[in-house]
């Protein structure tokens, strides 16, 4: 593991805190190998309970495009296929997720907030799924399943920010907390992931779940590999 995530792991509880704060914790290549990697070995260890959370300023600010330049449109498309991965370690995961937000918490972060099955944000969390504006397809069924496909459709097709207050409303945020409340909410999620022994807890998950992952492979692979890919990223840099 490098220094760009911090990994503990107290009984069952594993956290996995985003540490490129210099960068608000955009997810470079090996933030997300790292965390793919961190989820796989919580999951062999039996983990109840994973929380995500970001260090500094913001929890992520989504797709680090600093290295723009340097990348091939075949590396560009991995690197999205493995955000999709990640995302559905988290989705499909037989433990308790919580995700806490604060800051910014833009594109590919939205994303990784969305998967926990718990979702909190600080009173200050900003989100933006700017996704669209270069023609990817990253998160959207998840985002949409979650407030209902007509408040996604209009938050997307808006491309705008919408604070914790408007998250919370349309059902995307489930409590707003600041974060000196965070260490009390993260015990009462234990508390809720030790109800239930793990074969009962990942089974419920997976009757109640409604992950379709190769659809959602299919459909950000078909808008990544369209033609033209860093050309649009330019654009949306205004580069």
């Amino acid at each position: 593991m490098s220094n760009e995530l911090d990994v503990r792991s107290a009984g069952r509880r594993w956290t996995f805190t985003l540490n490129r704060p210099e960068k608000l914790n955009a997810l470079n290549g090996t933030l997300v190998d790292e965390l793919l990697q961190a989820v796989e070995q919580a999951h062999a260890q039996g983990a109840r309970l994973l929380v995500f959370r970001g260090a500094g300023k913001s929890f992520s600010a989504g797709f680090d495009l600093s290295d723009l330049e340097a990348q091939s449109e075949g590396d560009l498309v991995l690197r999205f296929v493995r955000i999709e991965m990640l995302l559905q370690a988290v989705a499909q995961s037989p433990a308790q997720t919580l995700g806490l937000a604060h800051g910014k918490v833009f594109g590919a972060g939205v994303d990784l907030f969305a998967v926990c099955r718990q979702r909190v944000a600080a009173p200050d969390a900003v989100f933006r799924m700017p996704g669209l504006k270069f023609g990817l397809v990253l998160g959207t069924r998840r985002f949409g399943r979650i407030v209902g496909n007509a408040v996604a459709r209009s938050v997307l097709e808006e491309v705008g920010s919408f604070d914790a207050q408007r998250a919370s409303d349309m059902g995307f945020v489930n409590r707003i907390a600041a974060p000196e409340q965070w260490d009390g909410l993260v015990a009462e999620a234990e508390a809720k992931a030790d109800v239930l022994d793990d074969a009962t807890r990942g089974a419920l998950y997976r009757v109640l779940g409604e992950d379709e992952p190769d659809a959602d492979l299919a459909s950000l692979v078909r808008s990544a590999a369209r033609f033209g890919l860093k050309d649009r990223l330019r654009r949306y840099l205004g580069k």
